[in-house]
């Protein structure tokens, strides 16, 4: 089970000394190259409570591969609005969407820590701002992100993750 994550809860200086360090030139590439892939499988054999960035909210979602139908895993971060987990597809603010958000459209069942959800996509723009500016308080670097897919032409969507009804 994830820990519910309060996006309105103030952090510290060291919190923002830490994710600016990871947004750096050097903490992007630190992550593009090694975070991005061991991550995942960290998380995956310590059951979610060990990951590689020790005080950011993450978080392993489980997808279903658009063409292969194969069990994909990627770290991401959330945070909580009410009882729903919210995800960001940033990708550092790339012009490409990440691959686990086009798994997660095709094949919306995901699972998050553990938890069964389902990935719907926010497509009222002012709730997409609402939140997302709440992902700023949770993880400020989301700001350029945004800046940086928009000047590529790309909006970065936000997913919000229900409880899954049914079998």
């Amino acid at each position: 089970m994830i820990r519910h994550v309060d996006a309105n809860r103030r952090r510290g200086r060291l919190y923002g000394t830490y994710t600016r360090a990871v947004a750096s030139r050097p903490g992007m590439w630190f992550t593009r190259t090694f975070v991005w892939r061991l991550d995942p499988i960290l998380m995956r054999l310590t059951g979610g409570t060990i990951g590689m960035a020790p005080m950011i909210p993450t978080a392993l979602l489980e997808t279903t591969g658009t063409r292969s139908g194969r069990m994909r895993r990627n770290v991401v971060i959330y945070f909580h609005d009410g009882d729903d987990p919210i995800v960001v597809a940033s990708k550092v603010g790339d012009p490409q969407h990440p691959a686990w958000f086009h798994n997660a459209r095709a094949h919306p069942d995901v699972r998050l820590g553990g938890e069964d959800r389902t990935a719907v996509v926010v497509a009222d723009d002012g709730e997409r701002e609402r939140l997302y500016g709440l992902a700023e308080n949770v993880f400020p670097p989301f700001a350029g992100y945004q800046r940086r897919a928009g000047a590529a032409g790309r909006t970065i969507p936000v997913l919000r993750l229900t409880s899954r009804v049914g079998p």
